[in-house]
């Protein structure tokens, strides 16, 4: 068995090979080379010490002195301990890659729930994650795609991990974004995470979806995330950092689209005959909307004066009957201006 094997198994042969070669002073043999290779792969495995391995090759080389000349023997050893140590690197690098695979493997059914969650649960404790709380899942991006083993992403996972040494804590990178699943009850983790990330992709964004429980939570919080990070991108949305509780309201109101489609045309549809097209009224009625409807602001915004954008207001006002100083009318035309930015209206297809 491997946990059996001691240092002296992975000796055996050595000392005569030593001898053979030191005979002749010939080079070892492809077959002498291979056997050492094999035996550095088996003491990888067996998780045996390098360090004592290679004490133990050369004080094995000591038995076999006294020759006339230490050359050949110094040679030999070098040739045999050096195949060894490939034997044993090819071994550890193989181990990395397997675990690296079944990391990833891990990684992709967690965030995409694609493997039964009772087995989800059983992998998530040895990536250090306990699946019956609830978690949180954040998502960076920045200019450029990120991958594990970046600078970026690995900078991250230092920060984050040295700032919360023993938390259950999972940093990995997915589809070019930078990723942290955190318990539900440590949103510090997940703020501290968005902190880093934003200075680290130079002004990149982060989305922070809600808490959930059970294994379907990450998947689900995950979701959240990115939707987020879609909306902020239609919406326009300022803020480094979102959460997506914050943002609720928008997926309620695209929840019928065509619903949604229809008022965006009937109240917003006349504009399109305006000098211009809609584009100039649609940013005007923004603008007016996102100063919380004070027009001094909105004109600023625009780089309007007040009384041009007045005068855009009372066109709108004409162009669909619907006043933007009026209460009701304007719910309506709010909430068709969200819906539009959401459906890409009037440049997409409503």
């Amino acid at each position: 068995m491997v946990e059996s094997q001691t240092p002296e198994n992975h000796l055996a042969g050595y000392a005569e090979t030593l001898l053979h070669a030191c005979a002749t002073g010939r080079r070892l043999t492809r077959a002498e080379l291979e056997s050492r290779r094999a035996e550095g792969e088996r003491a990888a495995e067996a998780g045996l010490p390098l360090r004592a391995l290679i004490r133990d090759h050369l004080a094995a080389a000591q038995a076999v002195r006294p020759l006339p000349e230490p050359g050949p023997l110094l040679a030999a050893v070098e040739q045999a301990v050096d195949a060894f140590v490939e034997g044993y690197e090819r071994a550890q690098q193989q181990a990395v890659r397997q675990e690296e695979a079944a990391r990833r493997e891990f990684i992709d059914d967690l965030l995409y729930g694609g493997s039964d969650l009772g087995r989800l649960a059983e992998r998530a404790e040895r990536f250090g994650l306990r699946l019956s709380q609830s978690h949180g899942v954040a998502v960076a991006t920045g200019p450029e795609p990120y991958g594990d083993g970046y600078p970026v992403a690995r900078g991250i996972e230092s920060a984050v991990l040295a700032r919360f040494p023993g938390r259950q804590i999972l940093l990995t990178t997915k589809d070019g974004r930078l990723i942290c699943v955190a318990p539900g009850d440590q949103p510090d983790v997940l703020s501290y995470f968005a902190k880093r990330a934003y200075a680290a992709t130079d002004g990149g964004r982060v989305a922070i979806g809600r808490p959930h429980p059970g294994a379907g939570g990450v998947v689900h919080s995950y979701e959240e995330a990115l939707n987020a990070l879609d909306l902020a991108r239609r919406m326009g949305l300022d803020g480094p950092v979102l959460h997506a509780a914050d943002l609720l309201v928008f997926p309620v109101l695209t929840r019928d689209r065509q619903a949604m489609a229809d008022l965006v045309e009937s109240t917003l549809g006349p504009l399109r005959k305006a000098r211009g097209g809609a584009r100039p009224l649609l940013d005007t009625l923004t603008a007016y909307f996102d100063s919380g409807c004070v027009s001094t602001e909105a004109a600023r915004r625009l780089s309007l004066s007040v009384r041009a954008l007045t005068y855009r207001l009372d066109r709108i006002h004409t162009r669909t009957g619907a006043d933007p100083a009026d209460p009701l009318n304007r719910y309506t035309l709010q909430t068709a201006v969200i819906g539009a930015r959401l459906l890409g209206w009037p440049d997409g297809e409503a």
